[in-house]
C-alpha cells in the first residue's frame, strides 16, 4: 500500500503521465549548487549528530552513475555516528551495469546479512537507487528497507540527461536486461521503499522518481535540493535517519516535525 504523507510532500504518480523528457536545462546547468549543500552538511553536522539513533543494523550505500564510494563518505560517516554498521559498496566506480556487478552486489548483501544475522537497509543515489531496488527484488528476505535518492524509476531513459553517456557505456540494453531483469523499474520491491526527489533535479526529471502505488509500503519524500547534492543535503539526512530508525516490521509514513516541514515542500504533479 502506498503512503501519501501530505506534510512530507508525498503523492501518487499520475495515471496519465506526460511524455518523458529530461530536466529543464536551467536545472542541469545549475547543478553546481550542490557545493552549497555540501557546505550546509558540514555546517549542520553537530545538529545532524543528534538525529534518532539506530539499532546497529547494517546499511549499504550505492553511489550514482560514474561515482564511487567517496561520494557517500559524508553520509556513511553520519550513519556510523548514529549507530549503524555503515558500508559502501565493493564495486568501484558505478559505470557498467552488467551481470558481474549484480553478482557482486548479491554477494555483498549476502555477506552483510550472514555476518549480522539481520536484514540490511539499502540506500542508493540515482542509478545506485535503481540497483538497490532491483537487488531487493532479488533478495527481499535479506533487505529491511530501500531508500533511493533522485533515482530514475522508469523504463524510459528519456527522463535523464545522462541517457547518451549511459547507453554509450552500457548499450541500449544492458546485460541484465538481456537476461530478463531490469524490465519493470517502476515496480517497487516487496519491502518498505522510500523515494526522495527534488523538483529542481538537473539530471533525472523529478517525475521519473515518483513511486506509483503498489502492494507494499511505499512513499515519496520531496526536498529542496539539486541532484548532485542529494547525498549530503541536510533535509535528506533528516529523512534518512527517521526512516532507518523505525523498528523492523513497524513501518509508518514519514512525518516531519513542525519545525522541519519547510524542508519538505508540497506540490502537485502539474
Amino acid at each position: 500500500m502506498a503512503s501519501i504523507a501530505p506534510d512530507a510532500g508525498g503523492f501518487n504518480a499520475a495515471k496519465d503521465a506526460p511524455d518523458a523528457v529530461p530536466p529543464h536545462p536551467f536545472w542541469t546547468l545549475t547543478e553546481g549548487r550542490a557545493m552549497f549543500e555540501l557546505g550546509a552538511f558540514f555546517a549542520t553536522r553537530p545538529l545532524l549528530g543528534t538525529l534518532p539513533k539506530g539499532d546497529g543494523h547494517a546499511v549499504m550505500t550505492l553511489p550514482g552513475f560514474m561515482a564511487t564510494n567517496s561520494s557517500t563518505t559524508p553520509m556513511r560517516g553520519l550513519l556510523s555516528q548514529l549507530g549503524y554498521d555503515a558500508h559502501g559498496w565493493d564495486s568501484g566506480r558505478n559505470v557498467r551495469v552488467d551481470n558481474a556487478l549484480i553478482a557482486r552486489l548479491e554477494g555483498q548483501l549476502t555477506r552483510l546479512h550472514n555476518v549480522s544475522g539481520r536484514k540490511v537497509s539499502l540506500i542508493g543515489w540515482s542509478l545506485g537507487g535503481v540497483l538497490a531496488r532491483e537487488l531487493a527484488k532479488l533478495h527481499p528476505e535479506k533487505v529491511r528497507l530501500v531508500m533511493s535518492l533522485g533515482s530514475p524509476l522508469s523504463d524510459d531513459r528519456n527522463h535523464t540527461s545522462a541517457k547518451r553517456l549511459f547507453e554509450l557505456l552500457n548499450g541500449k540494453e544492458p546485460e541484465p536486461m538481456r537476461n530478463g531483469g531490469f524490465n519493470s523499474l517502476s515496480e517497487a520491491p516487496p519491502v518498505p521503499t522510500t523515494s526522495v526527489l527534488t523538483k529542481t533535479d538537473g539530471v533525472v526529471h523529478w517525475r521519473a522518481s515518483v513511486q506509483a502505488e503498489g502492494d507494499h509500503p511505499t512513499e515519496n519524500i520531496v526536498v529542496h535540493a539539486s541532484h548532485c547534492g542529494l547525498g549530503v543535503n541536510p533535509s535528506v539526512m533528516i529523512a534518512m535517519a527517521d526512516r532507518l530508525a523505525q523498528k523492523e516490521g513497524q513501518w509508518a509514513p514519514f512525518r516531519p516535525r513542525l519545525s522541519q516541514r519547510w524542508m519538505f515542500p508540497k506540490f502537485n504533479l502539474g
